[in-house]
């Protein structure tokens, strides 16, 4: 897959006013005094459609047309398994103000992902901020387990028909990542399903106190996240006026959920080397370590932020591929 430079080249910003900009993120997105947002199209959106070469077939499912909440299903396509697949639900990253389950980079992951793991994924199309603050993201992550349950006992969507829900993991890339975070803590005091496990790829979490990467870090031009950006985005996603020691986005804070309900099931951290969060997502793997939770961390070497999507490193690709296969790893032990 082509690089896709999120901080390089022209805009496509149109509205007429420039002057009435209160945050702006590279050529993601423009936010105005009078909450106009714009999202030039920056990632290509992609259709459900698999080349059959692939061995993995997708369709997009509404799930509340109101909300505008809706899921990507994939699903291997060659059906010779022994027993029926594990379900990933898988969250988007974008510092929940951008991204989409269409975009055509997470497509192409995701198939990949669907036929190296051999699981059957979800992936969830959620609200975003500032027109959409958390915990809206959250309750959308929510909501897509309840309709899964519904699925569960129904069976009206056929992709779902090949995967056994008791085999269920969480999962995201950066925001996706704090999503899949929080949503697993929801499900620990709610029978509706027990997550096996959830797999963090680069959690987008924070604080008022700075880390050492995050101080430290250079940043490439063609880098996913900076700290400028990094604050941005909280500031556009957390309720208005909160700090970055809100539980939501700092998972240590006194007031987050308890981390020691992750001991209830296994956890993945995915840690970029050359990333702002890799300090912050150490430390939050070695506090789940210590408190008994079955956690492990995976440093990938020589790439940063999003590299699994965006491929904007030379070793990207083969980061990417090390990565399915620790994914595979994991949700088959």
């Amino acid at each position: 897959m082509a690089t896709i430079s999120l901080s390089q080249g022209s805009t496509n910003f149109h509205h007429p006013n420039n002057s009435s900009v209160v945050e702006e993120i590279g050529r993601l997105i423009r936010v105005h005094k009078d909450g106009y947002v714009e999202r030039p199209q920056v990632v290509p959106h992609a259709s459900c459609m698999v080349p059959s070469r692939l061995d993995v077939v997708a369709t997009d499912v509404m799930i509340n047309k109101f909300t505008n909440l809706w899921v990507r299903v994939y699903a291997p396509s060659n059906r010779q398994f022994s027993s029926k697949l594990s379900l990933l639900v898988y969250f988007h990253g974008g510092g929940f103000c951008v991204g989409s389950a269409s975009w055509a980079c997470y497509h192409d992951f995701l198939i990949n992902l669907s036929r190296v793991a051999s699981c059957v994924v979800v992936s969830v199309n959620y609200r975003l901020a500032p027109e959409n603050r958390l915990p809206a993201a959250y309750d959308d992550g929510v909501n897509v387990i309840m309709w899964l349950k519904q699925e569960s006992l129904k069976g009206t969507v056929n992709e779902l028909k090949w995967c056994d829900f008791s085999r269920l993991y969480l999962a995201g890339d950066s925001a996706g990542a704090n999503i899949a975070h929080y949503v697993a803590s929801w499900l620990v005091s709610r029978p509706v399903f027990s997550p096996k496990g959830i797999i963090l790829i680069q959690p987008f979490f924070g604080g008022e106190s700075r880390t050492m990467s995050e101080k430290h870090s250079t940043q490439a031009v063609n880098s996913a996240l900076t700290l400028v950006a990094s604050d941005t985005y909280w500031r556009l996603a957390l309720p208005m006026g909160s700090m970055r020691d809100h539980p939501w986005c700092n998972p240590l804070a006194k007031d987050a959920p308890r981390l020691s309900d992750m001991r209830l099931f296994k956890t993945l951290v995915c840690v970029a080397e050359l990333d702002i969060l890799k300090d912050r997502n150490l430390e939050f793997t070695s506090v789940l370590a210590s408190l008994g939770a079955p956690v492990q961390s995976i440093i990938y070497k020589d790439v940063g932020h999003a590299f699994q999507v965006l491929h904007n490193y030379p070793m990207a690709q083969t980061r990417t591929h090390e990565l399915m296969t620790h994914v595979k790893a994991f949700i088959n032990q």
